[in-house]
């Protein structure tokens, strides 16, 4: 029987999510889950000002959102110092990384990238044909020389470079990121995904709009706690950023999220309020491992990296032990990183059920582990 062809490229790729959710995993096991510190989510919600935002805009929820983002995106721009058409809006950091390599990347084009760092930018790559190369941490952290010196190595189209770092949490001054983006060539772009800005613990490096190369990605997801609506945004130059009216989903970031968005970036207070209660329970978090033998790594976001102190394997078998409780984390899949898991921040309920369920996953996996 004949039946529609797929492109090549597609006929080559397995059908998989990059994340397991919370969700399946309760479908998989039967376990309601206790703890939901796992996704790098805001368990401290967001702003009240946004549920109210919503409330008041539900009525309206039946007619399209504007496919131009405009008051948003004039919002941002404004609070950022720069023009609006500097500035493009997706469904999350995840729907813009999907543009810009349908942007730049043909089959066969090399992308370079950190071996461990945040899996959702491969997936588009490899959807679109694009050729990975991957550049080793330095010990915790990505290595923004290798990168670079790799980047110009291959003739690579894109480097991709997190900093903040996901899952590792560490971070590189703005002096680092300038020295970082001097040394890639200028015909490669330059993706720097700033995911977990707001909790960085020095400004990032100033905006340079001028600067041709260059992408900088933020969200809505993490300090402002909107996951559940997806909403990102990419700076950059005008060239850059117009072309991504070329093939942007316009109806894609929903009207809920345009006035939520907005109603949390009116809300600088709460933001603040946000990211003090993120390094508290960071704080926590570490004095948790720590009660419990643990080594919790310094962290610039909002979750934090512990290192079980042996392979991943017996990482991997605390993670269980702890979904076994109804605990909810997640770890790097990358040797020399898999020795660790990634606990997100979150409220004292869920973090007073981690410190209870810890020592159990410990003992079930030492158990394991013979």
């Amino acid at each position: 029987m004949s039946h529609p062809a797929f492109t090549p490229i597609v006929d080559s790729l397995p059908e998989t999510v990059p994340f397991v959710g919370p969700e399946a995993i309760e479908r998989r096991t039967g376990i309601p889950t206790r703890a939901r510190i796992g996704a790098n989510e805001s368990g401290f919600g967001p702003s009240p000002k946004v549920i109210a935002a919503l409330r008041d805009a539900a009525p309206e929820f039946w007619t399209y959102p504007d496919p131009e983002n405009h008051v948003l995106r004039t919002a941002i721009a404004e609070q950022l110092g720069i023009a609006g058409d500097e500035v493009t809006i997706s469904e999350g950091i995840d729907g813009l990384m999907g543009l810009l390599v349908r942007l730049f990347i043909s089959p066969g084009d090399i992308v370079v990238t950190s071996l461990g760092a945040y899996p959702t930018f491969n997936y588009h790559v490899v959807g679109y044909g694009g050729d990975l190369r991957f550049a080793p941490y330095r010990g915790v952290h990505e290595d923004p020389e290798a990168l670079a010196a790799l980047a110009r190595e291959t003739g690579a189209r894109m480097v991709y470079l997190a900093n903040p770092d996901n899952p590792m949490g560490s971070f590189w001054p703005a002096a680092d990121i300038a020295r970082f983006i001097a040394t890639v060539p200028g015909d490669c772009l330059i993706v720097l995904d700033e995911a977990y800005m707001e909790t960085a613990p020095e400004a990032p490096l100033p905006l340079d709009t001028t600067q041709p190369n260059l992408l900088r990605l933020r969200t809505f997801s993490k300090a402002y706690g909107l996951a559940g609506l997806r909403c990102g945004y990419a700076i950059g130059n005008r060239r850059l950023i117009g072309a991504f009216n070329r093939i942007r989903n316009h109806f894609g970031v929903n009207k809920a999220a345009q006035v939520a968005a907005l109603a949390a970036l009116g809300d600088q207070a709460y933001l603040r309020s946000a990211v003090a209660a993120i390094a508290d329970a960071r704080t926590q978090i570490a004095r948790i491992a720590a009660d419990n033998g643990l080594r919790a790594l310094p962290s610039a976001t909002n979750f934090v990296a512990i290192d079980c102190g042996r392979d991943g394997a017996y990482a991997l078998a605390v993670l269980e032990g702890l979904a076994v409780d109804g605990v909810f984390v997640r770890k790097p899949a990358a040797v020399g990183l898999d020795q660790h898991i990634r606990i997100s921040a979150g409220p004292p309920s869920a973090l007073d059920i981690l410190a209870e369920s810890l020592p159990r996953a410990l003992v079930r996996a030492q158990s394991s582990a013979g």
